[in-house]
């Protein structure tokens, strides 16, 4: 059954569509756009519902995502990225969700996880300086999500390294202008913040490790599947579910154009076999691609709420496939745009940014597909798989 906000999104698709390039062209969502999502709500589907959420199945966060990214990927990445943001926010100190939503349900924030600053203890928290790339959507976000290795209280990281995931507000991170001219994404806005001596309360920071492991949601007395999983299978959902959804946008507007395209030939590509017979390859390969990320968060969010373990090989497979779908919904684009004459390369042309939003999703670390397709192949032969490689599954 479709959710809710799925049909909303469907129904302001054209809206979204008549926005991308104007987004693409000031370089992050349009004020317009912005609100649209709230409109649709498609950044609450993994919020609590005690905050205005819907605590939505996994499944309905990619389908919404993809939705949106069908229209616009800049657009679909920002929900992909900022919208799994509720889902951890919610196994933090409760304390920290009252801050964000208590007086707005529609609170959005951003995150570069990556862990670009130093996080100094203090009495009763930390100090946090650094600087993080990579903030998608974060003009729209009255927070951030960054990450910070624990300091030595001497300007070094203590060892052995530990990893946190800390709440900041803007006001404590200003958005770094003109950190954002690239060939791809680029209405994401996706810009460098900056933090100098902020302080930050204890309970607005949570361990990485415990996010990871699934450990976190427990603490806080969470008993709702969707907060066990894991991150490594949450983080990555979004992501790759936008990277899909660019795709199926693509394919749509390459055979909206081909219906009626002549070749110089004289040929009318509705009667050339080359072409047509790629769009066919194309489409089931990015169907593919969706079913199998659907299928394999639903497979982990089941296991978990008959309350199996995940295994580190159920992890592994999943982070696999995962990959594996990114890289192939994109070839199939490549196949597609290929064939789809010269006016495709004007700028005019929507299949262009389609297929420059599509390269630059793949660019995203957790595409990244060695160490997926090595860990998985080390579990898949019973060994024992390296502490620096888990953290990537």
């Amino acid at each position: 059954m479709t959710h809710e906000v799925v049909t909303r999104i469907e129904e302001l698709g054209p809206e979204f569509a008549a926005l991308a390039a104007e987004n693409e062209r000031i370089g992050k969502l349009s004020d317009k756009t912005a609100e649209l999502l709230r409109t649709a709500g498609v950044m609450r589907l993994l919020q609590p519902k005690e905050f205005g959420g819907y605590c939505a199945h996994p499944r309905d966060f990619v389908e919404a995502v993809m939705a949106v990214a069908r229209h616009d990927g800049a657009a679909g990445w920002v929900c992909g990225v900022v919208g799994v943001h509720p889902w951890e926010l919610a196994q933090m100190d409760p304390r920290a969700a009252q801050e964000v939503w208590g007086e707005n349900p529609d609170t959005w924030m951003a995150s570069p996880y990556m862990p670009g600053g130093l996080a100094e203890p203090a009495d009763g928290g930390y100090v946090l300086s650094g600087r993080w790339p990579f903030s998608s959507g974060v003009e729209h976000c009255d927070w951030n999500f960054l990450g910070a290795l624990v300091g030595n209280g001497k300007g070094q990281p203590a060892q052995p390294p530990k990893v946190l995931h800390v709440l900041v507000p803007r006001a404590d991170c200003p958005v770094q202008q003109d950190t954002w001219d690239v060939m791809g994404l680029e209405g994401t806005g996706s810009k460098d913040v900056v933090v100098q001596q902020a302080f930050i309360p204890e309970y607005r920071t949570i361990d990485q490790a415990d996010v990871q492991a699934g450990a976190a949601a427990e603490r806080v007395g969470l008993t709702d599947t969707l907060y066990k999983l894991p991150f490594m299978v949450m983080f990555p959902l979004g992501i790759t579910a936008a990277v899909i959804g660019i795709c199926e946008g693509a394919l749509a507007v390459h055979l909206s154009q081909q219906r009626d395209r002549v070749a110089v030939t004289g040929v009318q590509i509705k009667d050339d076999p080359y072409v047509l017979s790629a769009a066919g390859e194309a489409a089931s390969e990015i169907q593919a691609s969706r079913v199998q990320l659907i299928d394999g968060v639903s497979r982990l969010f089941d296991k978990v709420a008959a309350g199996e373990e995940l295994t580190l090989e159920d992890r592994s497979a999943v982070r696999r496939n995962q990959v594996r779908c990114a890289w192939r919904a994109v070839s199939a684009v490549d196949e597609i745009f290929a064939r789809s004459g010269g006016n495709a390369i004007r700028r005019s042309n929507p299949v262009q940014r389609f297929w420059r939003d599509a390269h630059a999703g793949l660019s995203h670390m957790i595409h990244v597909p060695g160490v997926a397709y090595h860990a998985n192949a080390i579990v898949a032969m019973g060994l024992e798989l390296p502490q620096s490689m888990q953290v990537m599954v």
